[in-house]
């Protein structure tokens, strides 16, 4: 089957993954704050636990979702920011194509936090009472990387406005305009 193009060559694909509270909303919330309007935030939690109250399994129906989610907004000329966990196992295929697919840049981004940290940023969280620490640990997989080295690994020394900063000039976000939507 051919491939189907998506986007522009304007448009950036930029794909946030990592462990429970690594910090990839926040992330993405920050770029979107930073560009401003044009920016698209495709979110794993949302169209999974929101949208489907889906459980996290191979070839559930999110996976897709996430797919079709991001390549609609790209095509509608959208910078798009696909944020979640997004297990390498069952999302990894799609990402690739998706990745593939897209005419413009794409950049992964891998969010590495130790354990430890995730027990500490989740107490933050508005989910921790519902969360306990041994869930956490069965979701929880180190350096959980997708294949071919396409992710930069940013370390949980990164501060957020440093992680922000860092993925705005990598993907040169920093340079593009915001839509006048």
């Amino acid at each position: 089957m051919a491939a189907v193009r998506v986007g522009t060559e304007e448009t950036r694909l930029v794909v946030l993954r990592g462990n429970s509270a690594s910090g990839k909303s926040a992330v993405a919330a920050g770029l979107r704050e930073r560009f401003g309007r044009g920016l698209a935030l495709v979110g794993q939690d949302n169209l999974r636990r929101v949208v489907l109250r889906e459980r996290d399994r191979p070839g559930a129906a999110n996976i897709g979702l996430i797919d079709l989610t991001a390549r609609y907004a790209l095509d509608a000329g959208f910078h798009v920011v696909v944020e979640g966990i997004l297990y390498a196992d069952h999302y990894g295929d799609m990402l690739a194509q998706l990745r593939a697919d897209h005419r413009g840049p794409s950049h992964g981004y891998y969010l590495d936090v130790p354990f430890s940290e995730t027990l500490a940023r989740h107490a933050t969280k508005p989910i921790a009472d519902d969360v306990d620490a041994a869930q956490l640990r069965d979701w929880y997989r180190p350096q959980d990387l997708l294949p071919g080295g396409l992710e930069t690994v940013i370390g949980a020394d990164s501060s957020l406005s440093d992680t922000v900063d860092r993925i705005m000039n990598d993907t040169g976000l920093v340079h593009l305009p915001a839509m006048e939507r």
